[in-house]
């Protein structure tokens, strides 16, 4: 018996219609996967579930009781979301337990008791850390696992909503989240899992249900379904995903050079990018990668170490200088650092391109509304129109603008930074074959990603780093996976140590 049943839930907003007539139902000691591409209704089906937003029609019970008349239901389910939502200055404990129990002497906070019960949950979710550690100093793996705790404090909760739990975490990192998971479904709870990584689905879901613009399209028991179903399913026809997407041209000038560079969590990093390439780069988390491009690009001060773009010297710690010579950092935080979330999307393109826009009287509104439209056709943004608030498009629509505006102002050097973090599996080819494109046309484009298919995919060379140094720099496709592998953990075939810099295979 479903322990939370929706019935016919619609949800309407001013001009669309977001959900309608969607039924779910949720079994305790099972993983249901909530699937659907971006914008097909997820995360307002999620919203309704825990509270945050009423259905227009519709019901729902939970474990048989109407939470709208018995609002205090609502404490039954439980919403991990994607982005990480810590405390980053305040300890670990503190984050378990905000709002804290002042039930201490004199109304104050209990620590040593509060630091003693956040022991029990760190061990219980296998989080590698002590109770007063502060947050920004633990590893994203365990922030990820901190949110999952921090939900699970909560004594009444029986669903949890698990969104993109993994969307930045290696393979070894995803499996420590996956223990987790099936540890915690023992203890007679259900996890509702929100996944566009397609083995993930398929090896930790039990039952499924496909949205598909506002709509319920499909349901059922994932053991009764393949990967090419489900894809059909999410988008309404067949994806055909290609072998690979990396540049079908040789590889010219060098563009950047890299010599001996070293700064916050990485040593004595030297590489090269050339003109038409996609040059990959992988790693564990916290390996510095996305430390090292953020430096090249000026966010960050160098120790050590030079950077030459075009055979000339660059200055570093100056991103309007990087972006003057033609240089992007697309970050992978694109909701914090890459789009204006409450502007319109002809303003967050616009913005970028003032140069190409303003004259002596200030905006030519008409320069800016034609370049505006060429970059949502060229790039196949979805959108109502180019007054469409930004924070109302789906992740894979923001981040088809973000590489538009950046390719308006012609750059020779795009640094992507996890660019299909939480997009779905169709937007992601239409990214890649972006970046194909763009490499093709004579663009230097720099890759970093946690996931190994989409490196090797893409990639025309993948360089790995472990502990902030270059452990290798492999051609993609010829270099098996376990090479790969044993490069990001630093060890060879046979298990021992590579020394940094000595895995080179091209």
């Amino acid at each position: 018996m479903a322990y939370l049943e929706a019935r016919g839930l619609g949800r309407d907003f001013p001009g669309v219609t977001a959900l309608d007539g969607v039924d779910l139902d949720i079994e305790l000691g099972r993983t249901h996967i909530l699937a659907g591409e971006n914008g097909a209704g997820k995360s307002t089906l999620v919203k309704i579930l825990t509270g945050s937003d009423r259905a227009s029609r519709g019901s729902i019970l939970i474990d048989g009781m109407d939470p709208v008349e018995h609002p205090e239901m609502f404490r039954k389910i439980a919403y991990v979301p994607q982005e990480l939502s810590l405390f980053p200055d305040v300890s670990v404990a503190e984050n378990l337990f905000m709002p804290f129990d002042r039930t201490g002497h004199g109304g104050l906070v209990n620590r040593k008791r509060m630091e003693a019960e956040a022991r029990i949950y760190l061990d219980r979710f296998g989080i590698e850390a002590r109770p007063s550690d502060l947050v920004r100093h633990i590893s994203v793996p365990d922030q990820q696992l901190l949110q999952i705790a921090r939900a699970s404090t909560n004594r009444d909760m029986k669903v949890l909503i698990l969104d993109e739990p993994t969307s930045a975490l290696t393979a070894r990192e995803v499996e420590r989240v996956f223990n987790v998971i099936r540890g915690f479904l023992d203890r007679d709870h259900a996890i509702v899992f929100i996944s566009h990584k397609m083995e993930e689905v398929f090896e930790i879901g039990d039952d499924y249900t496909v949205l598909r613009n506002g709509e319920k399209v499909a349901s059922g028991v994932v053991s009764d379904i393949d990967e090419p179903g489900l894809i059909r399913a999410m988008s309404g026809r067949e994806v055909a995903i290609d072998d690979h997407f990396r540049p079908n041209v040789t590889a010219g000038e060098t563009l950047l050079e890299v010599e001996g560079l070293s700064g916050t969590m990485f040593d004595d990093v030297s590489f090269a990018l050339r003109q038409g390439e996609i040059l990959g780069f992988a790693g564990l988390v916290g390996a510095g990668r996305s430390e090292l491009m953020q430096t090249i690009f000026g966010f960050r001060k160098a120790s050590a170490g030079r950077v030459r773009v075009g055979g000339r010297d660059w200055r570093l710690g100056d991103t309007a200088s990087s972006v003057a010579g033609g240089m992007l950092y697309l970050s992978e935080e694109r909701k914090h650092h890459g789009i204006f979330p409450l502007l319109s999307l002809r303003d967050n393109i616009g913005v970028s391109v003032l140069s190409l826009t303003s004259g002596a009287a200030g905006i030519d509104f008409a320069k800016e509304r034609s370049l505006v439209r060429r970059v949502i056709d060229d790039y196949g943004i979805r959108a109502s129109g180019p007054g469409q608030r930004m924070s109302t498009l789906s992740g894979g629509n923001q981040q088809k603008a973000i590489i538009g505006r950046a390719m308006a102002t012609t750059p020779r050097i795009l640094i992507f930074d996890e660019p299909t973090k939480g997009i779905d599996i169709r937007t992601k080819t239409e990214i890649y074959r972006i970046m194909k494109s763009l490499a093709e046309d004579g663009v230097g484009i720099i890759l970093i990603s946690s996931e190994m298919t989409e490196l090797r995919r893409c990639a025309s060379r993948i360089v790995t780093m472990h502990s902030g140094r270059i452990t290798g720099d492999f051609d993609a496709a010829t270099t098996a996976a376990e090479t790969l592998v044993g490069a990001i953990f630093a060890t060879g075939s046979d298990g021992a140590p590579l020394e940094p810099e000595t895995a080179h295979v091209h």
